[in-house]
């Protein structure tokens, strides 16, 4: 049995964390990014700003003896006016794989956007410490996975017992890029996105790039995901186009082709999947830009409508139907000469009959419910006997 005597403060360092591409010292401590700081530094967006450094998939990964874990985190809660108060970034926390506690961070540095002026406010909080107890009392991998939806500094690490990173255990690495929905929208914990989900399913280890509102074919995404060691590779395209109206048909295809070159230079031949977007009735043959519905907020909901007109997509405007289309036909053409390229249509992981049955809350974002569909889908298509990352095919 170990006593509050036996506390060790462990260094907070890079070969604890998994999922992680940049780690930034700060003045409190460390805060994990999702993508390098070269690539931060070629966009000024405030959306991909606070989407990458909130640390969908990133864990703390411990092998220890430990019955107790403290952490201390800095995280950074988003206000927006107006809309219901989103819920506290929770912490999952594994041991030998198994969710055994949460937890949430009270507290911390607080970020209020307005939606309607797209202006935003930061208020610095304190510092605020996890404590997990009655851990078994032997050596075992311990997991904690940050929040999904929640940008986190990690302050301090105390145990009662010694820690080491966990070793190799030679599961294949599998790196996911894509939108919102992959970042974990309304996911209910960060182990239950639906990337995470899959992951665990199959047994690999998940870097995610699903980073909300800014799936835009970036090149220095393409770049990023070209210099990530990775056995396994994905990108789900599609919806961000869509509701940023961001390109045209006539840019779009190029667009797509670069980004894949990009991801080939780096990764040749390693399996790479194609992902259509999911079924999104408002866009499925209306243009964006997408818009908050201010009829909603107004009633105390956050909802999101399409201002597109259907009649402009002789114009080359982008619609989820277009996309499926261009993405189908662009796979084919490229697969004559890429064997390890495959294209799934994202219906087949959530489509119209789900809609019916598990409706988007918000007219975009899944539910938590959804979320454990699409992974098992996603797991059973990708994964699955045949499937493009299956072992057979490896």
């Amino acid at each position: 049995m170990h006593t509050t005597n036996d506390w060790i403060t462990t260094p907070l360092t890079p070969d604890l964390l998994r999922g992680a591409l940049d780690l930034e010292r700060t003045e409190h401590g460390l805060l994990p990014h999702r993508l390098p700081a070269w690539a931060r530094a070629q966009c000024a967006d405030p959306q991909l700003a606070m989407a990458e450094s909130q640390p969908s998939g990133v864990r703390l990964a411990l092998r220890t003896a430990a019955t107790t874990v403290e952490l201390d985190t800095l995280p950074t809660k988003r206000v927006h006016p107006g809309a219901p108060p989103r819920p506290d970034g929770v912490y999952d926390l594994l041991v030998d794989g198994h969710l055994v506690d949460q937890a949430v961070a009270t507290g911390g540095n607080t970020l209020t956007i307005d939606m309607a002026t797209g202006t935003t406010e930061h208020r610095p909080g304190p510092v605020s410490t996890l404590r997990f107890t009655g851990l078994p009392d032997r050596a075992k991998d311990v997991e904690i996975w940050l929040p999904h939806n929640e940008t986190t500094e990690l302050v301090a690490l105390r145990t009662d017992a010694r820690v080491e990173p966990v070793p190799d255990r030679g599961r294949r690495v599998w790196l996911h890029h894509g939108s919102s929905i992959s970042h974990g929208s309304d996911a209910a914990s960060p182990t239950t996105t639906w990337p995470a989900l899959a992951a665990s399913l199959d047994g690999v280890e998940l870097v995610n790039l699903g980073l909300g509102g800014s799936a835009l074919l970036d090149p220095f995404t393409a770049r990023t995901m070209r210099d990530t060691p990775a056995d396994l590779i994905s990108v789900k395209i599609g919806i961000n186009l869509v509701n940023a109206d961001l390109m045209r048909l006539r840019a779009f295809a190029p667009a797509v082709h670069g980004f894949l070159d990009t991801i080939r230079e780096g990764h040749p031949s390693t399996p790479l999947l194609v992902v259509s977007p999911i079924h999104c009735p408002i866009h499925e043959d209306t243009p964006g830009p997408g818009a908050f519905d201010l009829d909603a907020l107004r009633a105390g909901r956050l909802g999101f409508r399409a201002t597109g007109d259907p009649e402009e997509r002789a114009a080359g405007k982008l619609t989820l139907t277009v996309i499926r289309e261009e993405l189908s036909r662009i796979v084919r053409q490229r697969a004559a000469d890429d064997p390890n390229l495959d294209y799934l249509d994202g219906r087949e992981l959530y489509g119209e009959a789900d809609f019916a049955e598990l409706p988007l809350p918000d007219q975009l974002h899944p539910d938590a419910a959804t979320h454990r569909r699409i992974g098992e889908r996603f797991a059973k298509l990708a994964f699955g006997n045949g499937g493009p990352f299956s072992a057979e095919r490896a």
